[in-house]
């Protein structure tokens, strides 16, 4: 499969150039926005609201949990490349076409930094399809991506509140920690929001055997981050009262819609995964007794625990590559069913097949005795 190899490598180079580009970048930005004390203090803070973030992310990742050196370069990439690519963009823009604190705010930030973060989603669609299978692949993805972003985000807002610049109030420690509470207690998932639209238009173009829609989708997403990122920007022009009522109206519903929607996609996908799953045991690709150990996460998580009880540490490994092997092939064989399949898929599909008939041996259900090697 020397395309696909291919593809992969360009994915890890572009992402990993940008990514240390980007660091540097933001290195000097931070090194030149405080001492170095105060930077120290305020990227602690910052990263707070960081772990119960990547944890809800990744406790909806749970069917098929994406890998963790992509979703790792989604944080990266958030954190150093898109602010980097952000503060450039508007730096360079600014320079040409001059405009109002306000405007910038509301309009060229939202635009630059929506495209920044929403780069990588393209990268994937791109370089690497064969990793999202929908909806909810393009909202986890676009949650780490705006994680990363507000991370270093929050270390520059909050070292300037701190210092008392760019009109952030008294400065000090009332100013911080009012920035602090603003920022990570309160809006801590305004990033992952906005980005979360282009990822779900991401999520659709890959599900969707138009062409037409596998074009106007990611556009349509980006928009709509474009639109609730300057709404949310925008209202800070009007005063406290204004943020107030975007907060209550735009900001707590969408992030309600959007928890709702990766539920119900998450749901979706156990029934996809049943259908598919049983149309590839009726072709003798798999046991069909063993498709209720997999899709159900109760179940799941019991037949872990009693690979782990009664084989010890080897049997649990086993049993969790045994499940995502088959976990895999589901969503393979629903996109092949669909029409819409990456090119490799039948290499994909033997590779599949290969390693659940190797670990099926090793893999005991409950009700059943684990294998001794």
């Amino acid at each position: 499969m020397p395309h696909r190899r291919l593809d992969s490598v360009t994915f890890t180079v572009v992402v990993t150039v940008a990514v240390a580009v980007g660091a540097l970048v933001m290195l000097a930005v931070l090194a030149l926005s405080g001492a170095p004390a105060v930077t120290f203090v305020a990227a602690l803070l910052a990263a707070l609201p960081v772990v119960p973030l990547v944890a809800t992310y990744l406790w909806l990742d749970r069917y098929e949990p994406e890998p963790k050196r992509l979703l790792v370069s989604g944080l990266l990439w958030g954190a150093f490349a898109s602010t980097a690519i952000a503060i450039v963009i508007g730096g360079v823009g600014g320079l040409f076409v001059p405009v109002t604190d306000e405007v910038s705010l509301a309009v060229v930030a939202p635009v630059t930094e929506e495209a920044a973060k929403g780069f990588f989603l393209l990268l994937l669609l791109w370089w690497r399809r064969a990793q999202l299978d929908g909806i909810l692949d393009g909202i986890v993805y676009a949650g780490m991506i705006g994680i990363g972003f507000a991370f270093t985000e929050n270390i520059l807002y909050l070292s300037a509140a701190f210092n008392g610049s760019d009109s952030m109030g008294p400065g000090g420690i009332a100013g911080i920690t009012s920035t602090f509470v603003l920022r990570c207690v309160f809006s801590p998932f305004a990033h992952p929001l906005f980005t979360a639209f282009t990822g779900i238009g991401i999520g659709i173009a890959v599900g969707s055997r138009s062409s037409s829609v596998r074009v106007l989708a990611p556009v349509g997403g980006y928009l709509v981050a474009v639109l609730a990122h300057g709404l949310w920007n925008g209202s800070t022009v009007f005063g406290v009262g204004a943020f107030g009522v975007v907060y209550v109206v735009l900001m707590v519903p969408a992030l309600a819609g959007l928890f709702a929607l990766a539920l119900w996609a998450r749901r979706s996908e156990a029934r996809m995964l049943y259908a598919a799953l049983h149309d590839a045991a009726r072709r003798q690709l798999i046991p069909a007794t063993d498709i209720g150990w997999v899709v159900d996460l109760r179940a799941r998580r019991a037949a872990r625990t009693h690979a782990l009880r009664t084989g010890g540490k080897p049997a649990a490994r086993a049993m969790a590559d045994y499940q995502q092997a088959l976990i895999e092939l589901g969503f393979l064989h629903h996109r092949l069913l669909r029409g819409t399949a990456p090119d490799d898929w039948r290499e994909r599909g033997a590779l599949h097949v290969a390693r659940i008939r190797e670990v099926r041996p090793h893999v005991a259900f409950p009700g059943q005795v684990v294998p001794t090697a």
